[in-house]
């Protein structure tokens, strides 16, 4: 492909900033019917795999972990997306932005992260309503627990 494709699949997919590359199996936490119905097939359409739910029993390639602020205790709900896959793949926490109902704020998705040993490296604008978070296990625990 093109960088000039790249730029136009940017444009046109809104998943073609989370990374996720085809042939990945993406475990998908915490869906509800207002999650953003196009982000999700947009991964599915990047990766060529149907998302696969928390009945998955194998190990999924990465995480997407819808959360809302009413969805109990984000430490604890990041403790089990990193129960399923391999430490250094990433989780990708969705929550709504700013002023949207069950937003969570950066600081509280900073402290559960750290809290589930988890660090945040980037933070993308995923969809309408919602704020994308990349989470991953550091670099040092991941080599701790080889």
């Amino acid at each position: 492909m093109s960088a000039t494709a790249d730029h136009a699949e940017e444009r046109t997919n809104p998943a073609s900033r989370l990374g996720f590359e085809p042939g990945q199996v993406v475990q998908e936490l915490g869906y509800d019917e207002d999650c953003d119905q196009e982000l999700r097939e947009g991964i599915e359409e990047l990766t060529g795999e149907e998302l696969v739910d928390e009945e998955y029993d194998d190990v999924p390639d990465a995480v997407l972990l819808w959360f809302r602020e009413e969805d109990g205790d984000l430490t604890d709900a990041l403790v089990d997306a990193t129960s399923t896959v391999d430490p250094g793949a990433p989780i990708w926490l969705m929550t709504p932005k700013t002023g949207r109902e069950g937003h969570v704020e950066p600081s509280e998705i900073g402290e559960a992260a750290q809290t589930a040993g988890l660090a945040q490296t980037s933070s993308v604008n995923a969809a309408k309503d919602w704020t994308g978070s990349r989470l991953v296990t550091p670099k040092a625990a991941r080599a701790a627990k080889r």
